[in-house]
């Protein structure tokens, strides 16, 4: 049971209906209809498709003790419910819940980082080095929730704040100290992660995005919603390279700090170099300014020292030693992200989540610093989307790998191969060289078996996806299993 006035403490409302005590108590809270119970504080959340005030009389009727609203709603006479009428229900909904699960970031040093790309690496990153240096992490983000041992499929990069609040409380219990999430634009647009402060807040970097029907209206409000992680944080430490870095940041309530190549950021890379030994590729850098410290990462290009110096800005706010710093940039991976898989000591194999033209351009032209014997890159497109993307891909491919596997990603209730012609479409532009397998299974062993000295081989679009959707039913399909199996079936075997 919860005090209602407690719960309500942190905003601004007023009684539309019925009276309020000071002993008044609740059951539940819950923010979903179909979850209504006897005794439960119910809020109307107004959604793009579903309006929740829509469901408050029958919430009323089910026994709902109290109904948070935005504006007037009907209820049957005969209930006895409290009606609370505050100015937007989502972001009461953030502050209820945090009250709900009695405040667990009370218990929790909280770090958020937000961005176009770089978000999930970035809280692997800090996951891996923290935990080495002996703290107890959980992790909120696009694969998954981790708490202690238990690891939960993610729906979304930044989960609903009743969400959020539901993951902290369960980290306090089991004996977390730190908590390291990702957080959309969309969450903060939606004020998914309001109801407490971040301890660090970071933003990686920011690029045309999201732009379009129930996401952002142009980059402007994309730019806005970003920066708005930089008033709900305590230290905010930002990437001083991107062009927009001072717009994100404008009107900032907390202390400011930078890192990047430039000679006026606070934390700065120089000296980098590429590191190729045998199938490994990394980057090695110094970092000067608020430390100094050679460090190495075993991924490749110039977005992993971004990545690795983002890292390197929040531990150093944990006291985290030089030591430990290098050693888990060294041995951290990210499932899915420029992930190596050893299938061979003569070339290099990758699996990647690009599955769109701007992140497939970036990896390859990473991937090609590297000067490979061939760039060889294997990807399909999803059914059920834009053609557009699917021309795209196969231009990009096209020009920059010397050797294209054109397969299937997740068609969905498309053909494979109409999808395949379609990305032939975008090849069609180029010179490049190209097979067609449709079979993901089949691609993948062609492109171990055809392998040559020096070659980069990179498996992209299904990055940490484990499955493949086909006519509405999900698959089990994981790049891994298949290539283990794949070498099996060679006679091939590799630690």
């Amino acid at each position: 049971m919860k005090n209602i006035k407690e719960m309500l403490s942190e905003l601004t409302y007023e009684v539309a209906l019925g009276q309020l005590s000071d002993t008044d108590e609740i059951t539940e809270l819950v923010f979903d209809s179909r979850k209504v119970v006897p005794g439960c504080m119910f809020v109307c959340i107004r959604g793009a498709v579903f309006d929740g005030h829509s469901k408050a009389a029958e919430a009323a009727k089910k026994g709902a003790r109290v109904l948070v609203t935005e504006h007037d709603v009907e209820v049957p006479s005969d209930t006895d419910v409290i009606i609370v009428k505050t100015a937007d229900t989502r972001y009461a909904l953030a502050f209820l819940s945090a009250a709900y699960f009695d405040h667990p970031t009370k218990h929790l040093k909280t770090i958020g980082i937000t961005g176009t790309k770089g978000k999930t690496t970035t809280t692997y990153l800090v996951k891996s080095i923290l935990e080495m240096a002996g703290h107890r992490v959980g992790l909120i983000g696009t694969i998954e929730a981790i708490i202690g041992n238990t690891r939960i499929p993610a729906e979304n990069t930044t989960p609903e704040s009743y969400a959020i609040q539901e993951y902290f409380a369960r980290m306090v219990k089991a004996g977390l100290d730190t908590v390291v999430m990702e957080v959309s634009s969309q969450g903060l647009m939606q004020h998914r992660t309001q109801g407490f402060v971040f301890d660090i807040g970071i933003f990686t970097n920011i690029e045309p995005d999201h732009i379009g029907p129930n996401e952002h209206k142009n980059f402007e409000d994309y730019m806005h919603c970003k920066g708005l992680l930089f008033k709900q944080c305590r230290i905010g430490i930002a990437n001083g390279d991107d062009a927009h870095y001072q717009k994100v940041v404008e009107g900032h309530t907390c202390t400011l700090e930078t890192f990047g190549f430039g000679a006026s950021c606070d934390l700065r890379a120089e000296d980098m170099k590429l590191v190729r030994d045998g199938g490994k590729l990394g980057v090695s850098f110094k970092v000067k300014g608020l430390m100094d410290l050679a460090a190495e990462v075993a991924t490749p290009g110039v977005f992993s020292v971004y990545n690795a110096l983002t890292a390197i800005a929040i531990c150093r706010h944990f006291g985290v030693s030089n030591a430990d710093i290098q050693k888990a940039l060294l041995s951290a991976h990210v499932k899915g992200r420029i992930e190596p898989v050893k299938v061979s000591d003569e070339f290099t194999l990758l699996i990647d989540y690009a599955h769109n033209a701007m992140a497939l351009e970036s990896l390859l032209k990473t991937l090609r610093a590297y000067d490979p014997g061939r760039l060889v890159c294997l990807f399909g497109c999803g059914g059920n989307r834009s053609k557009l993307r699917r021309y795209e891909m196969g231009e990009v491919s096209g020009k920059l790998a010397d050797l294209t596997i054109i397969t299937s990603d997740n068609p969905r209730d498309e053909e494979p191969q109409a999808i395949i012609d379609d990305i032939k479409i975008g090849m069609a532009k180029t010179t490049g060289d190209f097979v067609e397998i449709p079979d993901r299974k089949e691609a993948i062993r062609y492109a171990i078996e055809h392998g040559q000295p020096g070659d980069i081989v990179i498996l992209a679009g299904k990055g940490h996806e484990d499955y493949q959707e086909i006519k509405g039913k999900k698959y089990p399909m994981d790049e891994r299993v298949l290539i283990a199996d794949i070498l099996k079936e060679m006679g091939r075997t590799f630690a």
